[in-house]
């Protein structure tokens, strides 16, 4: 419980000291970190030497975004966060969380694909994976074009949907879910975002709003 107080403590600091907003802060840690347990849970029974990765993969799963490029310098932020990590895990395992926050961005793996991790692939996937389910989260996207926009809620919700449609609702098709976990679940999440895409649109037709 010690390392898990302190891997909050850290998302709390950093989140504050580079501007990180709700769309990337402790809740979606929280959701990532969630969904990670969900599919790892699910896998484990598949792939046995998941076992050994498990502190990894709940790590990374809080940590990933302390480093997005979106709000500070990414190689500045993997440092920070590796150099916070050594002093409470191992050095292989701090390690492994370098390489898989490093290379599991949406962007990264459509362009160099998937990376060569050995024995603890499976270990990535599960983090990415849990990343990519929490990116079915209308709303979470909307909240960060609605910071990037000075609170307009039409352009806000404009940028979202054509995110959705190019790249999330796609997530299957491109091949990104692996996992048993995902290919079962996923379709519930598209389903619920398209519903919540209508919804917007209804709202915003509302004369009187």
């Amino acid at each position: 419980m010690k390392l898990l107080n302190d891997l909050f403590a850290f998302i709390l600091i950093v989140s504050a000291k580079y501007g990180i907003d709700e769309s990337h802060d402790v809740s979606h840690s929280m959701n990532v970190l969630h969904y990670a347990h969900n599919i790892y849970e699910s896998q484990v029974c598949i792939c046995p030497l998941l076992k050994t990765y498990q502190r990894v993969i709940y790590i990374a799963a809080l940590l990933h975004d302390m480093c997005d490029k979106k709000y500070m310098d990414e190689t500045e932020g993997l440092d920070e966060i590796c150099k916070y990590l050594s002093p409470r895990i191992e050095e292989n395992e701090v390690e492994m969380i370098r390489n898989i926050v490093s290379t599991m961005s949406y962007s990264k793996v459509k362009v160099n694909g998937f990376p060569d991790l050995g024995e603890y692939m499976w270990a990535y996937h599960v983090v990415r994976e849990a990343d990519i389910l929490s990116a079915y989260d209308f709303d979470r996207c909307m909240i960060y074009h609605l910071k990037q926009n000075d609170g307009d809620i039409v352009s806000s919700f404009n940028n979202a949907e054509k995110l959705f449609a190019n790249r999330v609702l796609k997530h299957n098709e491109d091949g990104l879910l692996l996992t048993e976990y995902s290919k079962a679940n996923y379709m519930k999440l598209h389903t619920t975002a398209i519903q919540r895409m209508d919804t917007w649109k209804i709202i915003m037709k509302n004369p009187d709003l």
